[in-house]
């Protein structure tokens, strides 16, 4: 709680000397959030709508396979949790700069596109917003794949046997087993993908733009460039205000009894 309550004094102090030399004086200066609001709003909205995407794209794809190694994948299910886990054996700086290569203009990836006609407009992959959400999403779905599939796999089999007992469907005994069952995987790891993803700077800055520029990036630009203290604290708390009730409003929505 220290560094929290020393950020909230900064949100609200006044900053004075030198770009080199930097004081602050609290003085319970509100207009920092006023200022967070009206200046950052669109790199607020655009951070928010890029982790929200990145969210929901990783759920859709990390949910087949968690499924795959929770029940299809026999002797192989290690092998498989080791190739989950494998990435982080790398640096997230690193994994990013090699996305950035491989979504480069003269790569194989846009050539392959080009060629099949599914190039966006403006001819190229690197510095868009559909980089900046692939690189949320390969760096953080590990996070959403594993927490569903400790849900999936404490799943007893015997509950989908007797919904076959009972002539239940494989789509009926997922939509009335499965997925219920699921729902605390579903919901931990939506929110250790798209917590980080909102205040991350790492891939708008090196897969972005100027145009997809991320509140992450604000912040620290304020902090260790421009060194606006009060400023980077606001807007700060700002992001973390919003994030803090956007998770309660999730989990009040799907439950959070069995997050463990």
């Amino acid at each position: 709680m220290v560094p929290f309550w020393s950020l909230f004094r900064t949100s609200l102090s006044s900053a004075g000397g030198s770009v080199y030399l930097p004081t602050l004086t609290f003085t319970w200066n509100f207009s920092n959030y006023t200022h967070a609001f009206s200046t950052y709003s669109d790199q607020i909205v655009r951070s928010l709508g890029y982790a929200l995407t990145a969210t929901v794209v990783s759920l859709l794809i990390s949910y087949p396979l968690a499924y795959v190694i929770a029940f299809k994948s026999g002797r192989y299910k290690n092998l498989l949790l080791g190739l989950v886990i494998l990435p982080f054996f790398v640096t997230f700086l690193i994994r990013t700069l090699a996305w950035k290569t491989i979504l480069a203009d003269d790569g194989f990836v846009v050539r392959m596109l080009d060629t099949i006609g599914l190039l966006p407009s403006d001819g190229r992959l690197l510095s868009t917003a559909w980089a900046v959400i692939g690189g949320l999403i390969y760096n953080s779905m590990t996070f959403m794949i594993l927490p569903l599939y400790v849900s999936l796999e404490k799943i007893d089999p015997r509950l989908l046997e007797a919904s076959r007992d009972l002539y239940s469907s494989s789509f009926r005994a997922f939509r009335k087993v499965i997925l219920p069952l699921s729902i605390p995987g579903v919901v931990a790891g939506s929110m250790l993908v798209f917590i980080p993803a909102v205040g991350d700077f790492i891939n708008a800055e090196y897969l972005g733009s100027t145009q997809t520029t991320m509140i992450g990036n604000v912040i620290q630009k304020q902090f260790l460039i421009v060194k606006d203290y009060p400023a980077a604290a606001a807007v700060s708390f700002v992001l973390m205000a919003l994030i803090l009730a956007g998770v309660l409003s999730y989990t009040k929505a799907l439950g959070s009894e069995d997050l463990v």
